[in-house]
């Protein structure tokens, strides 16, 4: 019996997971809590709510850990998800230079501990490090159009150093690294307030409010629903021999204003549009190519706009939006 139980207890590994008390981060952690794996939740709550991972606090394979990644943390581990990081513009716009830090200083923290240890790490990049893209659908090997000076450029500039230091570490020190450029991604657990269209155009059509749309919302963007989002990133670190960096997210392009269409419709709300002014360096197109992730991790998503949206709105109808602090001035 014991010898037939060794490889099962080979494969349970000591998970830290930066930023897991956050609308993915929650998630993940309970998809490696149920796999039986050792996870270390480690949040700052700037943006995250501690009531996303309340129902895994009782198990005995969950640890709860509230620090910030900026700071050094000294902890035994085999693998790292690295997804620190304020990721809705009203977020990281808030304190820019934090936002940098958390990207810059965060990333070398968290690399430092995957020298140490020999763990394999897994930085959450993003579609911003194309910027406003000249190429579309954007691939990997695309190096993007990014105004470095911008308000938006805390975040990308951020992520784009962070890549580097990745790539940096693995070349220089050998450190397993892996690397994924996430697009929109939506789902249950979403923050009402984190100032994203899907999570803004819900609450406003749920509130029987004006819907605001910026510019004529003929701009477009690609939505993966979070568990198809997840599905890749844990698809990611299983690879041997594949680091990335690589696009995750929907291919399937809408508007702006077909995703606010769909959301009143399967609401069922009265709302109407309105317009406001397209705010600075918003880029215009928005659709990753995932031929890469195709080849390399057999992985696509798998759920309908219509149908992760059906499911985010009756989570949102579900809870008390006074249990949910804007966590910044500027959410709206």
């Amino acid at each position: 019996m014991i010898l037939n139980a060794l490889p099962i207890r080979h494969m349970i590994q000591r998970i830290l997971v930066t930023g897991g008390a956050g609308f993915l981060g929650s998630y993940l952690c309970e998809r490696l809590v149920e796999q039986g794996h050792d996870v270390i939740c480690l949040d700052n709550f700037f943006t995250s709510q501690k009531t996303n991972v309340a129902h895994l606090l009782d198990c005995p394979n969950f640890e709860l850990i509230r620090h910030d990644i900026t700071n050094p943390v000294f902890l035994e581990v085999d693998q790292i998800y690295n997804l620190a990081c304020p990721a809705a513009p009203g977020h990281y716009q808030y304190n820019p230079i934090k936002t940098m830090k958390t990207s810059v200083m965060g990333s070398i923290n968290m690399l430092g501990i995957a020298k140490r240890c020999g763990a394999r790490i897994l930085q959450a990049s993003t579609s911003e490090v194309y910027g406003d893209p000249e190429v579309h659908p954007q691939v990997e090997s695309y190096r993007g159009s990014v105004n470095p000076i911008g308000i938006r450029a805390c975040y990308d500039e951020g992520k784009r150093a962070a890549e580097t230091l990745f790539m940096d570490y693995h070349r220089s020190n050998g450190v397993d690294v892996r690397i994924v450029r996430i697009f929109n991604t939506y789902g249950p657990r979403m923050h009402p307030f984190d100032g994203r269209v899907v999570s803004n155009f819900i609450r406003q059509a749920l509130a029987g409010e004006d819907i605001t749309i910026f510019g004529d919302g003929s701009q477009t963007r690609s939505f993966c629903f979070r568990d198809d989002l997840v599905n890749a990133i844990i698809a990611m670190m299983s690879h041997n021999d594949f680091i990335g960096p690589v696009n995750i997210g929907n291919p399937d392009e809408f508007t702006i204003r077909e995703l606010a269409e769909q959301v009143i419709e399967i609401s069922g709300s009265a709302s109407k549009l309105i317009q406001k002014p397209l705010p600075a360096d918003d880029p215009t197109r928005r659709r990753p190519d995932i031929s890469l992730a195709k080849k390399e991790l057999g992985w696509e998503p798998k759920i309908k706009l219509a149908d992760g949206l059906r499911q985010t709105i009756d989570w949102f109808k579900s809870i008390d939006l006074s249990d949910y602090r804007p966590p910044t001035p500027n959410y709206v």
